[in-house]
């Protein structure tokens, strides 16, 4: 039961933590555009403008006018979508766009993300921000949203990615709304359907006009001067051959699982023997063409895949194999052009495709550049099902907290793949740190082994987790509990970071089992920077100072004090409390590499050189992050280090040795301050330092020279070699 609750303590406390403003909050949020309008000028967000409109009722955007003709139209990113940064709060930002949907001026206007007020220079973020000028949202809407680079300031990957993923969704929203650049309106609302009831015949025409068939043509100009601008030298020095004006590839697409389109295109024979063949949620696309490029390609034929066409939508791709094709002899719409190539394929039911959604069909073009090499380019075939063929499942309600928390759930999920190598190092440090731990005696048998295996294990912490990765834990993630304590909890803003995630989860499950010293002692990069060079410095001799316990003792408590202040301060202002919580050297050691401000740096440095006479001196006296892990730790359910009755009583050999001075003179070791280096468990088996053990080989070697005399004495007797077995007893 006991450890239960603890559990349950501990991961709620983690929970809390990282609490924030919920979906239904956000989706509640009034718009905040007009509060940031009159300190912005007009024309720096679209050239030539000379002022604002009025807000409309409807969408929250403002008209940019020039002599009362709208230019633009500009609008507030968080009052659109969330925005919620690794601070818990929105990032505002105010982006113009024009009536042909590309975005003109974009301006960070207020944030209360703490590594940008007090590390990384608002400047630098903002001139990133600002580069989102000249974003085309048509192509952000064909492509999904990731039409282009993405650039990332180390250190702010979560509020660069946050600022990104809001502006683009924003603005896509903003230009849908209004028909900008002609985007069409997105229905929401629930799902729709495919019309069962409709049953219309038309001809080739009718269907290709009203897009039910779609098309893509390239002739041979087009597909050579693709090729000459793709930057492959061999691809382009084989251009096709024959006029620019024969065709490449002339390609088709419908989708004729919709009964109307089907009937139209296969005929009711065909179309009957389609609907047999496909089973439940199960939909099928004809595939024509015709020119000298086949879509097929021979792939299929050696390994039962088409490998030159495939569909994708969203974030989903479906490819082709030979047992979801069928051929089609011919097109019964009348006014059918001829084709070479008539193809049916089958969309499997667990593909996730969605008939109401757009897709394209990517054609994969191929040139030989050598004797088994080939250049590749690819070209889309986009397809809408037009919206008469659909109709919704209920009436159609609007509901934004859904659609918000999907989005959101789609950005952390991107951000943890994208972050899969740091993610796959992280884990296997904690596998082989949680196996050093529970075969600690094991693991401490050899003293030289365990230096180098620690030694090696914090220069890892220090370079990929600290210098690299940015997984630095910091009080600053502690301040976001009274940020809890006013909204709803959402783990968006926790997710948006794996790799912090991932740690503060197995600094929870480690609080049960070991303490704060797993992550103090192993995983804190800045502690591992300490340790290290102060290694360095016992090296070429530098002195260490150990100071009295009494003063030791009394020095303890300031990193409580520095802890409790910093949470009383964030109850009442949080960036307030950000800002002193700058008593952490670890932004500018660490996250920025000590790439800051002078005074920043000459604190870092400062902590740094007193750390090269006392060991972890920042850890042992100053750190608040230390001091909030030590309070929960108190109720971990198991004592790993072993001692003897003798510790402290009379022998003092790993109170003095103790790195940290984390072992009391009467023998207890403090788990407050311990570290968990595992030294006094190298002590502890020690034939050459403890006491203890060096007593009990004594007694044992004792034993066996008793034996052996006893033995000597027996075989002068009787003239006869006794055997025996060394350590018995005669």
């Amino acid at each position: 039961m006991r450890l239960c609750a603890s559990l349950i303590f501990v991961f709620s406390l983690v929970a809390l933590l990282f609490a924030g403003p919920s979906s239904s909050a956000l989706a509640a949020q009034q718009p905040e555009l007009a509060r940031f309008l009159p300190d912005l000028k007009a024309d720096e967000l679209l050239p030539g403008a000379s002022g604002f409109g009025t807000i409309r009722d409807d969408v929250p955007v403002a008209p940019i006018l020039k002599n009362g003709e709208t230019l633009g139209w500009a609008f507030l990113t968080s009052d659109l979508v969330g925005t919620t940064g690794y601070s818990g709060k929105p990032i505002h930002v105010v982006v113009a766009v024009t009536l042909d949907a590309v975005l003109t001026g974009v301006r960070l206007v207020e944030h209360s993300e703490p590594i940008v007020l007090i590390g990384i220079p608002e400047a630098r973020v903002q001139r990133l921000t600002e580069g989102y000028a000249g974003l085309d949202l048509k192509k952000e809407a064909a492509a999904g949203g990731s039409a282009h680079e993405l650039d990332i300031i180390s250190g702010a990957t979560v509020t660069i990615m946050v600022i990104d993923d809001s502006i683009v969704r924003g603005g896509l929203k903003v230009a849908r709304a209004l028909g900008l650049g002609g985007l069409a309106p997105e229905v929401q609302g629930p799902k729709r359907i495919i019309d069962a009831s409709l049953e219309r015949l038309e001809d080739w025409g009718v269907l290709e006009g009203d897009g039910s068939i779609r098309s893509l043509s390239l002739d041979v100009g087009q597909i050579n001067a693709a090729y000459a601008s793709s930057g492959d030298e061999r691809a382009a020095a084989r251009p096709e051959k024959g006029p620019e004006t024969d065709s490449f590839i002339t390609m088709r697409a419908a989708l004729v699982s919709v009964p109307s389109i089907g009937r139209s295109l296969l005929g009711d024979a065909e179309y009957k023997n389609l609907t047999a063949w496909l089973k439940e949620d199960e939909h099928a696309i004809l595939v024509a063409a015709r020119g000298r490029y086949s879509f097929k390609g021979s792939g299929y034929v050696r390994g039962g895949i088409f490998d030159r066409i495939q569909l994708i939508q969203g974030d989903n791709s479906v490819r082709f194999f030979d047992k979801q094709h069928r051929r089609l002899g011919t097109i019964a719409a009348a006014g059918a052009p001829s084709f070479t190539e008539l193809d049916l394929f089958k969309i499997p039911a667990d593909s996730g495709f969605d008939p109401a959604k757009p897709w394209r069909l990517q054609l994969l073009a191929q040139r030989a550049v050598g004797p088994i090499e080939k250049s590749f380019l690819t070209f889309d075939l986009a397809y809408r099902l037009p919206e008469s063929y659909l109709v919704p499942l209920a009436p159609i309600t609007i509901d934004a907290p859904d659609e918000e928390a999907a989005a959101k759930a789609a950005l952390w999920q991107r951000i943890w793949r994208d972050r899969q190598v740091e993610v796959t190092g992280l884990v296997a440090m904690l596998l082989v740190l949680t196996a050093v731990f529970f075969f600690q005696f094991q693991a401490t048998r050899n003293e030289r082994t365990l230096f180098w295996f620690r030694m090696g294990f914090l220069t890892v912490t220090l370079v990929f987790l600290g210098w690299y990765a940015n997984a630095q834990l910091s009080v600053v993630n502690l301040m976001a509990l009274a940020g809890a304590l006013q909204a709803g909890f959402t783990w968006d803003a926790f997710l948006l970071d794996p790799m912090i995630f991932i740690l503060w989860f197995s600094l929870a499950a480690a609080l049960v089992f070991w303490g704060r010293g797993v992550y103090c002692g192993w995983l804190c990069p800045f502690g591992a920077l300490q340790e290290l060079t102060n290694r360095i410095a016992r090296t070429f001799k530098v002195p260490q100072w150990e100071l009295p316990w009494g003063l030791h003792e009394r020095l303890w408590p300031i990193k409580y004090m520095i802890f409790l202040g910093l949470f009383g301060v964030s109850l009442a202002s949080i960036p307030l409390a950000e800002t002193f919580a700058e008593i952490e050297p670890f932004k500018t050691a660490i996250i920025l590499k000590f790439a800051r401000e002078w005074p920043f740096v000459i604190f870092a440095v400062g902590l740094l050189v007193v750390g090269l006479f006392v060991e972890r001196f920042y850890c042992r006296y100053l750190c608040p992050l230390g001091a909030a892990l030590a309070i929960p730790a108190r109720i971990r359910m198991f004592d790993w280090l072993k001692r003897y009755r003798e510790c402290g009583n009379p022998c003092k050999t790993c109170a003095n040795e103790c790195p940290v001075q984390a072992i009391h003179p009467t023998g207890e070791i403090n788990p407050n301050e311990c570290i968990n280096c595992l030294h006094c468990q190298v002590l502890y088996q020690s034939g050459a330092k403890c006491p203890v053990v060096i007593k009990k080989l004594k007694r044992h070697a004792t034993m066996v020279a008793r034996n052996k005399e006893s033995a000597a004495a027996l075989e002068k007797a009787f003239g006869t070699r006794v055997p025996q077995k060394e350590g018995t007893n005669v």
